[in-house]
Order: C-alpha cells, then structure tokens, then sequence
C-alpha cells in the first residue's frame, strides 16, 4: 500500500528539519535530501510499529495541510 504525505523542510542552525503536518512526524539532517530520506524513513518506522487501528484511524482523518503566505505592516 501507498500513501502520499507533505513535508516541510526548514532550514535551523546548521542542519534542516523535515516535518510531516499530517503524522506530526520530525526528522533532521545536514543537507536538504538528508532531511527529506530521514523523515521518509521515520514515516516508513512509524508504518512498521504502529497497530492496524492507529493507522486506519491516522489515514481516515489526514487532510493535506493548507499553507499560505500572509503580509503585516510592523511600525519602526
């Protein structure tokens, strides 16, 4: 089975942190694809340990995050 997930990544200090929205799952690494394979295989590690109930039940209520940008006027 396949399933299709979000991730962001951000850059922190000197390391990026790759974030799955949907599973709250975190993962980190020293370049971008780093980051990007370590919270796949998180996410993978996640799917292999957790029971058939809590994945269902995971899936059934994941939406895709919705992401936007926003604009505000700072005095100084």
């Amino acid at each position: 089975m396949s399933y299709k997930f979000s991730m962001i990544i951000e850059k922190e200090g000197e390391w990026y942190v790759s974030l799955c929205p949907e599973l709250d799952i975190a993962s980190q690494g020293k370049t971008v694809e780093e980051a990007s394979a370590n919270l796949k295989e998180a996410v993978k590690l996640y799917f292999q340990t957790a029971s058939k109930e809590e994945i269902k039940d995971m899936v059934s209520l994941t939406m895709p995050p919705l992401i936007s940008t926003f604009e505000i006027a700072v005095a100084g």
